[in-house]
């Protein structure tokens, strides 16, 4: 989601070709990329990641993306599902608005189907992104969840998607949408992408829950697993570098960077020294520790980066370091809540 904002075509090129080399076959992307969303920027991840996945085999790239639910301040990203642009209004996911942009991430990812298509966010309202407290008073009319399921069960029959799946969801959305899918005879979501990380592990609770092999049986792909880059405790001594996130969008991880998440992030810190790796590789270790995550998605602006990401895969945790990490987690549980 750094792609054509802080890295060049040129630098996402590389990065993918050194992922391949190592083994990687899994890229996850979305319309609305490169983070933060621009209208001058909508749709250049992906973009960068097709003119590069044009010239590999593609059956050897599993290819996911997604379709932006309804938000204020993103009016633009209907417009750039078409070719010319169409008149810009908040997006939605009706089935019209999901077959608009699975097409449109066709064309940029110049590729004839998408391995996985999810639902960006819920267009109904719930608690998203620090929050955990639902808020009946927020509730809003939305799309019923026999449209999103048509639509994508429609994608699907016409061969542009394989599999689709959700994003920032909770265990009711998961529960109906594959009650949903079952009683229209469309196949059930196969993942849930949801905010995961040693600041932040609600999904362990009633959510993993619905989610495991004998319930629903979706696989949970962790976003910010490092907690955008915090978790790397590169911001506990105060260092800045233009070109580091929350340098860049403080407002956007304020959540990540309070006295109570950086006491966490040095606790955790300590933990990395103790068994011998970098705070990073203890955040994505945890990750691949987990019955429930099948796949951790890795997030790197620079080669430097990458590489010492990659190398947490072959980090095994040991007992005593799970112990470690879950006597921090009872002294600052979930402490990235904003609510």
């Amino acid at each position: 989601m750094t792609f054509g904002q802080q890295n060049t075509e040129a630098e996402a090129h590389e990065q993918l070709a050194y992922a391949k080399d190592i083994g990687i076959n899994f890229l996850d992307t979305a319309e609305i990329y490169p983070i933060v969303p621009a209208r001058e920027t909508q749709g250049r991840t992906s973009e960068y990641i097709g003119t590069w996945l044009r010239h590999q085999k593609r059956e050897d790239t599993i290819v996911a993306t997604k379709v932006a639910g309804r938000s204020t301040g993103l009016e633009w990203v209907p417009a750039n599902r078409l070719n010319p642009r169409d008149e810009e209004r908040n997006p939605r996911v009706d089935k019209k608005s999901i077959v608009l942009a699975c097409e449109a991430e066709l064309r940029r990812l110049q590729t004839d189907y998408i391995d996985l298509l999810q639902i960006h966010w819920p267009d109904r309202y719930i608690p998203m992104f620090g929050e955990s407290q639902y808020n009946v008073e927020k509730e809003r009319e939305c799309v019923p969840f026999e449209e999103q399921v048509e639509a994508m069960g429609q994608l699907i029959r016409d061969g542009k998607i394989r599999y689709y799946g959700l994003s920032n969801e909770s265990t009711h959305g998961v529960a109906m949408h594959c009650i949903t899918c079952d009683a229209l005879g469309v196949p059930r979501p196969v993942s849930i992408q949801n905010q995961f990380n040693l600041l932040y592990r609600l999904f362990e609770t009633e959510l993993a829950e619905a989610c495991s092999p004998s319930n629903f049986d979706l696989g949970l792909l962790p976003w910010s697993a490092m907690a955008g880059g915090a978790l790397s405790g590169k911001y506990l001594d105060g260092a800045k570098d233009d070109k580091w996130r929350m340098n860049i969008w403080p407002w956007r991880y304020e959540r990540f960077m309070t006295g109570g998440s950086k006491a966490a992030i040095a606790e955790y810190a300590k933990v990395a020294a103790q068994f011998n790796v970098t705070p990073a590789q203890l955040a994505y270790a945890f990750c691949k520790s987990r019955w429930f995550i099948p796949s951790t998605i890795i997030g790197a602006t620079t080669m430097d980066q990458l590489k010492e990401n990659m190398g947490s895969f072959n980090v095994e945790l040991s007992p005593e370091a799970i112990a470690a990490i879950d006597d921090v987690h009872l002294r600052y549980r979930n402490i990235s809540l904003k609510d």
